[in-house]
């Protein structure tokens, strides 16, 4: 069972000489060293001995790794491995760690992974209702997000993919508010429900403007822009399927299901863009 206390709590995280170290103390077998770029990426360039299971489908594949061995997870800068390196640890897997900065760092490039959507919100406890509120905040940051990026990028392949994703965010939205009305009691009307539910979620959580102010210098090329975005993706599937997880609600269960499974839709869509504007489509 997934444990809800741990989304978005980061994890242990190893700088490029300490996992250089860490590999050099344990003998092969005895960890997991766990690739979750694109396929093209890892046939570019990999670590001897590390396993591929791209992001976009980790939740179906990562029944594949051993729960017991450490496992150190990285991708080309460290901003989708964090991701996954939390789903892992929210899977009840005993050891996980980051590979901050990625197969750059490694080979010794200097890089830092994006700094994602400050939302470590969740305490373990919550009610259905106070799940939606928490899933709604979630789509709209993403909304803004998408909105902000389109109106950004001058790569019109990528301005009509994220006007696409950000008005798939606005269907979400309102999808999780008709199942709000069903689980919350008295309920509220949209208006009153994102003026005031919603803005105490995204108090101090996310500003479109400032998150792309702080994470500028991963948004100078394509595949570093779709790099962040499934990065953000992955952080709501995530949250759906701990929420889904949780709920007792059959209704609302189905719901976040659904939207999981378009979540993931949608990171295979970002993962094929990314091979493609990274010259490995084929």
């Amino acid at each position: 069972m997934m444990q809800l206390k741990k989304l978005f709590t980061p994890v242990g995280s190893l700088d490029a000489g300490e996992a250089k170290a860490y590999m050099a103390k344990h003998r092969e077998g005895d960890y997991t060293l766990l690739d979750v770029r694109q396929p093209g990426e890892y046939e570019d360039a990999h670590l001897p001995g590390a396993k591929l299971l791209p992001l976009p489908g980790l939740s179906d594949t990562y029944q594949a790794l051993d729960q017991e061995k450490p496992t150190l997870v990285y991708c080309a800068i460290g901003g989708r491995s964090r991701v996954a390196a939390q789903m892992l640890s929210g899977w009840g897997f005993k050891e996980v760690y980051n590979l901050a900065g990625g197969i750059k760092a490694f080979h010794g490039h200097k890089a830092t992974g994006p700094v994602e959507l400050n939302l470590d919100l969740v305490k373990g406890d919550e009610t259905p209702a106070q799940i939606i509120i928490l899933a709604y905040g979630m789509e709209k940051a993403l909304q803004l997000f998408y909105e902000t990026l389109k109106q950004q990028s001058p790569d019109p392949e990528l301005q009509d993919l994220f006007g696409k994703l950000a008005q798939v965010e606005v269907r979400h939205e309102q999808r999780l508010f008709e199942v709000y009305g069903r689980v919350a009691s008295g309920g509220a009307d949209l208006a009153s429900f994102e003026s005031t539910i919603v803005a105490q979620t995204l108090e101090g959580g996310f500003s479109a403007g400032e998150f792309l102010a702080t994470n500028k210098s991963h948004l100078q090329t394509v595949p570093e822009v779709l790099d962040l975005a499934m990065m953000l993706e992955t952080q709501a599937l995530d949250l759906y399927l701990r929420f889904a997880d949780r709920c007792d609600q059959p209704q609302t269960k189905e719901v976040l299901h659904a939207l999981a499974g378009e979540e993931k839709a949608h990171l295979a869509s970002l993962g094929r863009l990314l091979d493609e504007k990274s010259g490995r489509g084929g």
